[in-house]
């Protein structure tokens, strides 16, 4: 009796004495990071779960854990748990909470897998730190080229013909619009228009200008011997009244050969005026009966007085042809321009 008690008072002994070794390795040592703060804690909770309750450390889907929760316990061991923080994300035409253990903003875009553009503005920048309900907004901006073409408009050019009588116009030259192409970049900001800029021109087509012809020519005044007398002038030593100045005359000069006239020595008119003279150096002229009447005396500077006796089909405005005897001559004269001429009138002016 006396070793059976024995015997069971030493099993007893080793049952409390195997209880208090299980007691004394159930507790375990480790560390807990939360929020980037370290701690080393002894606890003898079996799983992470139950663990992280005894701490009250409260674990949402957003969070992020280095471990599942189920996870049974090590001794030594080093869990994480990083809460997340909502930012409100404004992009592509919405507002959502999203939620994000990220630091800074280019954190949160990362980890939320949002794609920034080349040229989309983001507020706040990227480097700025992040607090919960921190403001995102994004701007998504796109630039597209657009080709445009715009009319280049003439300009009116004016000269002064003095063929044109004077208060005509007349147009020579028809204006013509150019064509002008334009590149612009257009910049959209979340699709509005918000800035256009021409990156480019070049011009297509260029403008005609139009031309118009303004009249100089003064009117073709109608004499006759009831035109009065302008005054009186001397010239040659000679004292004239005249009716009229004709400036800017041509002259040109003739013969009585054929190459001037047309008819041969054998011709009845040979030598004969329009006016019915025979042409005489010194006194004859063809002119255009429209602006000085046959059978009137001009002066003309540097010639002297002459008398309106031919015509011709060349003759015709402000021209003049002088009749010389020298065929030669007629020929060297050529073509001379800028004279003044007196119209006189049917008597020769003469030396009082």
């Amino acid at each position: 009796m006396r070793l059976i008690s024995l015997g069971a008072l030493f099993s007893i002994v080793m049952a409390v004495m195997f209880a208090l070794l299980l007691y004394g390795t159930s507790i375990k040592k480790v560390d807990l990071v939360v929020n980037g703060e370290q701690k080393q804690i002894k606890t003898r909770q079996a799983t992470l779960s139950a663990f992280l309750d005894e701490q009250h450390i409260s674990v949402s889907t957003h969070d992020r854990v280095s471990a599942v929760l189920e996870t049974k316990l090590r001794h030594g061991a080093t869990y994480t748990v990083t809460h997340a923080i909502p930012v409100q994300l404004t992009a592509d035409g919405k507002t959502e909470t999203r939620y994000t253990v990220a630091k800074t903003v280019a954190g949160a875009l990362e980890e939320l897998s949002v794609d920034l553009g080349e040229l989309d503005k983001l507020t706040p920048a990227k480097e700025e730190a992040l607090a919960a309900n921190t403001p995102i907004q994004i701007v998504r901006v796109q630039k597209l080229l657009e080709n445009q073409t715009e009319s280049i408009p003439f300009d009116t050019v004016k000269t002064n013909d003095p063929n044109l009588l004077k208060g005509k116009e007349q147009v020579v030259t028809e204006g013509k619009e150019g064509i002008l192409a334009k590149k612009i970049e257009k910049v959209y900001e979340d699709g509005q228009l918000v800035a256009e800029n021409v990156v480019d021109t070049k011009v297509e087509q260029e403008q005609i200008d139009q031309i118009v012809a303004l009249g100089t020519k003064n009117p073709v005044v109608v004499l006759s011997a009831a035109s009065p007398d302008i005054e009186e002038v001397t010239k040659g030593g000679v004292k004239f009244a005249y009716k009229q100045i004709i400036s800017n005359v041509t002259l040109t000069a003739y013969s009585v050969d054929a190459a001037s006239t047309g008819k041969t020595s054998e011709h009845p008119q040979y030598g004969m005026t329009f006016s019915g003279t025979k042409v005489s150096e010194g006194r004859t002229i063809a002119v255009d009966p429209k602006v000085i009447p046959i059978g009137w005396w001009v002066y003309i500077e540097g010639i002297g007085f002459r008398r309106a006796e031919d015509t011709g089909s060349a003759i015709k405005g402000n021209i003049i042809d002088v009749y010389f005897d020298s065929s030669d001559y007629a020929k060297r004269f050529g073509l001379k321009r800028g004279y003044k001429v007196y119209v006189i009138g049917k008597e020769k002016p003469s030396v009082n």
